[in-house]
């Protein structure tokens, strides 16, 4: 079983639990939404850049190889998919949050501007393609992955990379087919459209920002210095000894972490308590052995 971050909620990869449950449904719903587009097919399949103009479509893809790489790290303990996984899902998650945001948003206020008249979609492919993607994402980034190393800084240029690369593609595909895949892209004019990637770029970089908060509500924070920021070799050895000490200390005293009292004013622990104890002091100091992170 590969080594999990001190911070990340539960096991993955895993064969059991909850990571491979979530990255096959995830898988299922993805699965769904592009059958769905060959089972009902519109004008956008024989249009240049097929259904890849909507930018739905683009997140769920980035989605679906995150998610495959994650059930096979599941499934094989790679790590090394388990590490891709991650980086995808560093740019999926918040574009997928973005599109979730702006589509809902947009759809409550008039759906005509995000969805012409013969492309309406039921109830249920709706959901798999709008809401399902941002929120198993989510799930699996609060759960099931280390936090997040990306600056805010670094998520902006991410961000504003991604939303004006979308907007080149959308104009040459424009040049092609005459027609733009968001009516909202042609009311709104050039101008308009500048606004409207800019604004998406703002989003998207709040969204990386503000699921990294969420993480740390739920999991707690990288400490500086230590589990999120990679270590010099002297100061590795350093917080390796510190927690090997730790672990021999409360196994030998069977007293508590030593903290600023007497030994003796310190109540003594059960001998499960002890050697739970030592033994994550113990995995603490292998893991920054491990990973220098």
């Amino acid at each position: 079983m590969a080594e999990k971050h001190p911070l990340q909620r539960l096991q993955s990869p895993a064969i059991h639990g909850f990571s491979p449950i979530l990255h096959l449904l995830g898988l299922s719903s993805f699965i769904y939404s592009f059958k769905w587009l060959s089972d009902n097919p519109n004008p956008i399949n024989e249009s240049y850049g097929w259904h890849f103009q909507y930018l739905t479509i683009l997140g769920l893809t980035v989605a679906t190889l995150a998610f495959t790489c994650g059930l096979l790290a599941d499934l094989t303990s790679s790590t090394t998919l388990f590490y891709i996984k991650n980086m995808l899902s560093i740019c999926a998650t918040p574009l997928e949050v973005l599109i979730s945001i702006l589509y809902w948003s947009l759809r409550i206020y008039d759906r005509n501007l995000v969805i012409p008249e013969w492309a309406q979609l039921p109830f249920q492919a709706d959901i798999s393609f709008h809401a399902v993607p941002s929120l198993v994402l989510t799930l699996d980034l609060l759960f099931l992955s280390p936090p997040w190393t990306i600056s805010t800084i670094g998520a902006m240029g991410l961000s504003t990379f991604l939303a004006f690369s979308y907007w080149f593609f959308v104009e040459q595909c424009f040049q092609h087919n005459g027609f733009y895949p968001y009516p909202i892209f042609e009311m709104v004019g050039t101008s308009g459209r500048i606004g409207l990637f800019t604004m998406s770029a703002v989003i998207m970089t709040g969204s990386t920002v503000a699921l990294k908060v969420v993480y740390a509500k739920v999991n707690g924070k990288v400490e500086e210095g230590g589990k999120g920021e990679a270590l010099d070799e002297g100061s590795v050895s350093e917080q390796i000894d510190a927690y090997t000490k730790e672990a021999k200390y409360i196994a030998q005293s069977q007293g508590g972490p030593r903290g600023g009292g007497d030994k003796q004013d310190q109540k003594p622990m059960d001998e499960s308590s002890v050697k739970e104890q030592a033994a994550a002091y113990a995995k603490e100091a292998n893991y920054i052995a491990k990973s220098q992170t």
